[in-house]
């Protein structure tokens, strides 16, 4: 139940209040473009699924039967991600026979690499705190065994 001196909108529906948002009441404009996820490789990999098929091509070309396979989804969808993933430049593709094998095309990585590797320095530093935390908690763990 909505307290008295709130200041949001408000629809009843029986028992059950419905706050509105900004977005619900017109203030923000809902036919707003987004990138589309074929527009550069940062918005291809920021979807899950395409990091995965990444990751599994990184070790070895592939033909889509074996990823489907690794990845346990639908035939359909993996071959959409890899389509996402070829018009961006981040696989490429050849036919074998019947089969269509997928590679990773790991020039067209290197900018996603080149820009998370600035963040790299806080993550070295985040790392070297955790490991001093655990070297002193089993020091203090030690001495108070031996003590």
């Amino acid at each position: 139940m909505p307290l008295k001196d709130e200041k949001r909108p408000e629809v009843e529906f029986g028992l059950v209040f419905l706050f509105l948002t900004h977005s619900h009441i017109g203030m923000y404009c809902l036919k707003m473009a987004r990138a589309a996820t074929t527009s550069d490789a940062f918005n291809a990999v920021a979807e899950p699924r395409r990091r995965d098929i990444l990751n599994y091509l990184a070790v070895q070309e592939r033909p889509v039967t074996e990823i489907v396979a690794h990845l346990g989804l639908e035939q359909p969808s993996v071959s959409k991600h890899l389509r996402v993933l070829k018009d961006v430049g981040l696989v490429r593709v050849r036919r074998e026979g019947r089969q269509m094998v997928y590679s990773l095309e790991a020039d067209e990585i290197r900018p996603l690499y080149e820009w998370t590797r600035t963040f790299e320095r806080f993550w070295r530093s985040q790392l070297q705190r955790v490991k001093e935390r655990a070297e002193k908690r089993a020091a203090q763990e030690d001495s108070e065994t031996r003590g």
